[in-house]
Formats: structure tokens, sequence, C-alpha cells
């Protein structure tokens, strides 16, 4: 399921700072003093003194950075969306592991591509440190295990076909590095993204995306501009995968899945776009490919059946483009011979 995880896991103890062998929180804060994203602002240590409108345009200020920081990265964002379509267009699943705001953010790409690209559920999956109930209230400790993300991949039987993305803020939490790690030892293809440079996220992945937004407005919050940042690359890297997989044609969502009224008056407006076709002939292509949205097109404009449609975009892979070029050279070459 796209928005699964294992069962929620049990809160591990918090430790006492007098615990193992040294002072453990004091050694923790030290890691997060050297974090960009954990850096305190003193410029705005009287925001709350400000009126309304005023913090309102120092956070859009602060939003409008994120696109060029998203930017900075946008060869090694390309370089993992190559290897990660091309593991998926040999039977690869693409998995999002993170914890916190990082986790919901994957479960929530994940959600989306089955009504948007026709994907099987277990296709994009999102785990969250903790398991589902994690999506609405935190999960104690489950973050700081490493063996807690092994388990879940696991327990989704991982493959080195798979790819296998973790994401973090900070680029430290041992969830989303522990992800990586145990991907990596099974093959899989893995990518680390992070909102700090130097992260050991990336440094444990293949493909590593540092988008490094500054210090947040409010300190160490990371689901203001970290957290756009990251739902910025995870809408890349999701839906340009699917464009390379045959998922679109032009920018067209033909693999859109009529769920409710509103995506089936959406699929009769692709159809439309797409082909240019009368109200009459659209109806009559989506009952002959049973709603299909990429056969009917390819009814209408290549001029086939529905079983001849279904046919060709299997042979093609799904690339809609392709089984066109298939089915209009069939037919200049049935044109010469007759």
């Amino acid at each position: 399921m796209t928005s699964s995880s294992t069962a929620d896991a049990t809160p591990s103890p918090s430790p006492s700072p007098s615990s193992g062998d040294g002072d453990t929180y004091g050694e923790l804060r030290a890691q997060l003093d050297t974090l960009t994203t954990e850096a305190f602002r003193p410029e705005l240590s009287e925001i709350d003194r400000l009126p309304t409108s005023e913090i309102a345009k120092i956070m859009n200020a602060e939003d409008a950075t994120v696109p060029a920081a998203v930017a900075e990265q946008l060869p090694a964002i390309a370089a993992a969306i190559d290897g990660t379509a091309e593991r998926m267009a040999r039977g690869g699943r693409l998995v999002y592991a993170g914890a916190g705001t990082a986790g919901r953010l994957g479960v929530l790409d994940a959600s989306e591509c089955p009504p948007t690209f026709n994907t099987d559920p277990a296709e994009v999956v999102g785990l969250i440190a903790g398991g589902p109930s994690a999506m609405v209230t935190a999960v104690e400790g489950a973050e700081d295990s490493k063996e807690l993300a092994a388990e879940d991949l696991d327990g989704l039987g991982l493959t080195a076909d798979d790819v296998v993305v973790g994401v973090s803020a900070s680029g430290r939490t041992p969830y989303a590095i522990g992800a990586v790690e145990h991907a990596k030892r099974k093959g899989a293809l893995t990518i680390g993204l992070s909102c700090n440079a130097d992260s050991g996220l990336a440094a444990a992945a293949d493909h590593g995306i540092e988008v490094v937004v500054g210090p947040e407005l409010l300190t160490g919050s990371t689901r203001l501009k970290a957290g756009t940042a990251q739902k910025l690359v995870l809408n890349m890297l999701s839906t340009i995968t699917m464009i390379r997989l045959g998922k679109t044609y032009g920018n067209l969502m033909v693999d859109v899945r009529a769920s409710n009224e509103k995506l089936r008056a959406r699929s009769r407006r692709i159809v439309s776009l797409a082909t240019g076709a009368s109200d009459e002939e659209i109806e009559a292509a989506l009952a002959a490919t049973d709603g299909e949205v990429k056969n009917a097109i390819l009814t209408i404009l290549g001029g086939v059946d529905g079983p001849t449609a279904a046919d060709l975009l299997t042979t093609s892979g799904g690339h809609l483009r392709a089984a066109l070029d298939t089915s209009r050279a069939t037919s200049r070459t049935t044109s010469r011979t007759t």
C-alpha cells in the first residue's frame, strides 16, 4: 500500500542524560549545533512582536528562496530520476523512508501516484518511522532506530530492482540512514534527500541530493523551508519518473484512474485535448476500452479497435507515442499493399 509501513512501532525508551558512555543529550546537541537547518537567527528573535502582516511577508520571502536551492541540485535530481526510471521499468518499486515530516511527505507522494498515474499501490510505497499512526501522532524514539528501518524494508520483500529514498531534513536521522544502508546491502538503488551539506544520509546513498535552504524562520522547524524543498524534490522524482515510464502523453495524464466523478470528467477532457474528437467519438472510444484513457486515445488517433490498442500498448511497454508510431507504420504498410 502506498501509505504503508510495518505495524506501529513500540516506542523506544528515551535515553537518559546520564546513560551510556557519556552525556547523550550533550553529544546530540553538539551535533545539532553544526546543522544549517538548526541554526538560530538572532535577527528574528523578536518576530513575535511584529504585526501579523509583517510576519507573513517575512515568511513568504523565506519560502521564495527554496526553488533556487532546489535548482542547484537539478543535475543530482535528474541522475536519481534516470536511475529510478530504469529500475522501475524492469519491475522495481519506489520506496520512500523517513521520520516525522519527512516520512509524512514520502507517504503523501506515494499515496498520490495510483490516482494520478494508475500505478499499483505496491509500486510506490511510503514508509514512516513508527508505522501508520505516526502520520498523525509522534512515535517517540522510532526515528532513532536503524534496525526499525531494516525491518520495515524486509517486510516489503525488498529486491535489487527496487529504489529506496531516505528522506531527512537534517540528513542525520538514523531511520532514514538505516533504510539507505540496508537497501544498499540488498543491491537496491539508493537516494538520500536532505537539507544540509555533507550529510551522513547523502554519503550513504548512491545518489545524494542536498537542498540547502538555510536556517528556518522558527529555529529547527524543518516542516517549513526544508519541508517545502523536500516536497518539491519528491514531486520531481515521482512525476518525471512516471513521464519516463510513459505514464503521460505530452503533459496529459493519460494513465489517470477515473475513480470519481471529477476524474471521469477529466478523463473525457484529456481524450478531447489529445485527439480533438467529438463527444460521441470519445464516449465510444472509452466504452470500447473499458474507460482506459490511454487506450481510448490510441483507438482514435491510431484508427484501431480496443483489443488492438491494448496489444499495441503492451508491446510498447505502455508508451503511447511508441504505440501510435507502430499503428501508423502498420497502417501505411497495409495501404501500400492494397
